[in-house]
């Protein structure tokens, strides 16, 4: 007969109950690799309970990033965990996809026919603005020492952008002139750049979709004073626009506002593919007008796993399936469908508007009109008002809400605003409840007036 051994219930493996397991008797260990494996549905229930303590993805109104993807991306995601996008020999059909996003873009943002438009894909926006500001300082560069001057002192012209262009700045040595932003406006205005525009300027960052406010700036005013100050003073100086927003909203909401490739001192365009272009977490793009705008020295061409590759990108090794959740949502919308998906967000940013205007103790900065589907605003009384934004922002916290409160850049460091993003996914029925809670928020601030506090709060605005 034979001898059966009793074993200890918690090494029975699948008949284990997640919640009795040996790993779940412990606190998860948190500085050193434990020594024995542990069962993967165990593992993945406990670290499952951890992430509840994160926000909830869809009440998140601070972020521009997709929180909402369809069944078939998470699929595709799937089936590309193991595509390395840097290896075009060894997958060759997920570069030529890339290469027909690059396209599809360089078509959207109206390059010149026949121009050779150039550009890549990235982790996102910031490395894809990080390389078009290497390409400005390049080309600037090279002008300098064709003509016998100093190179060694470049700087950036901008107005309120995001924190990216600041790490190129120290990162890569460039003076960042960071125009203030006037009273009553929300960026950099034309008439500005007369007093930050020299010999030494790189180039002049433009922003289609503010991230404090979600406007636009005018890039074609921009470009035009640009062209002014070439023909008085001889400085050719080139715009890059940071579109990382707007370069998935502007061609669909916005066809006749001048942005783009249609501006011949536009050299390049950077955007994010996971925030309003709709895509997964981990994709950018950057399109040059022409390919002689991208220094052949800033591109290397690299002996990699059996074939020889141009590259031009801050990380090497990256996943493949976003670009292809990329293509997947080209095919899948077009045109018409994207321009439905940002209508419908516009729509449901100015609803949101007209409740915030019919609350009392609000002004409104931006009421989700030729701009970015958002919405922004201050107190119309912040010393009259009870309460502070900061204060509505924990309130809201309350129900789940995450709404940005911070105040404006230098020039108008004294306002302080709350900001309101509407993405592809929040609904009209999210936004009624929102501005329920708002208002319940609001009475109860008023009733209850928070005390003050010595310091002020903390807020975000990424």
């Amino acid at each position: 007969m034979a001898l059966h051994e009793m074993k200890d219930p918690r090494d029975l493996g699948a008949e284990t109950d997640v919640f009795s397991s040996a790993l779940s008797d412990q606190v998860l260990p948190k500085y050193r690799m434990p020594d024995l494996p542990s069962i993967p549905r165990v593992v993945h229930q406990l670290l499952r309970n951890e992430l509840l303590l994160d926000g909830n993805a869809a009440q998140n109104l601070a972020t521009f990033c997709t929180t909402w993807s369809d069944d078939e991306v998470h699929r595709l995601m799937n089936e590309c965990l193991d595509k390395n996008m840097i290896d075009k020999d060894e997958y060759p059909q997920t570069a030529e996809i890339e290469a027909r996003c690059v396209n599809i873009l360089a078509d959207l943002w109206n390059a010149p026919a026949g121009a050779s438009a150039t550009g890549c894909s990235t982790t996102g926006s910031s490395e894809a603005a990080m390389l078009g500001g290497l390409a400005l300082k390049w080309r600037w560069r090279a002008r300098q020492q064709a003509a016998g001057r100093p190179a060694d002192r470049p700087n950036l012209v901008c107005g309120p952008v995001q924190i990216c262009w600041e790490k190129f700045a120290r990162y890569f040595d460039v003076e960042l002139r960071q125009v203030p932003v006037e009273p009553g406006a929300t960026g950099l205005q034309p008439h500005q750049l007369a007093e930050y525009v020299d010999e030494n300027t790189i180039g002049v960052v433009a922003i289609l979709g503010i991230t404090y406010t979600c406007d636009y700036e005018p890039v074609a005013e921009i470009a035009a004073e640009l062209d002014r100050i070439q023909a008085e003073h001889g400085w050719d100086v080139p715009v890059h626009v940071d579109a990382a927003s707007g370069g998935f909203v502007a061609p669909f909401l916005h066809p006749d506002v001048v942005w783009d490739f249609r501006l011949p001192r536009v050299a390049s365009v950077n955007t994010s593919g996971h925030k309003y272009g709709l895509a997964p977490l981990g994709v950018g793009w950057i399109v040059w007008r022409t390919a002689d705008l991208l220094p052949e020295e800033l591109v290397f061409r690299v002996d990699y796993l059996g074939g020889n590759m141009p590259t031009f990108a801050l990380n090497f090794s990256r996943p493949g399936g976003e670009v292809i959740a990329q293509y997947y949502l080209f095919l899948r919308l077009g045109r018409e469908g994207y321009r439905r998906v940002q209508q419908t967000c516009a729509d449901t940013a100015r609803f949101l508007a007209g409740k915030i205007a019919e609350m009392g103790p609000f002004t409104l900065l931006y009421d989700g009109t030729g701009g970015l589907p958002a919405v922004s605003y201050e107190l119309a009384d912040p010393d009259g008002t009870p309460f502070t934004l900061y204060d509505l922002s924990d309130r809201l916290r309350m129900r789940g809400w995450q709404v940005p409160t911070y105040p404006l850049p230098e020039g108008r460091q004294d306002t302080v605003i709350q900001r309101v993003l509407i993405r592809h996914g929040v609904t009209l029925d999210q936004i009624a409840l929102l501005t329920d809670d708002m208002r319940r928020a609001v009475e109860h601030l008023t009733e209850t007036p928070p005390p003050p506090v010595a310091h002020p709060k903390s807020g975000f605005h990424h």
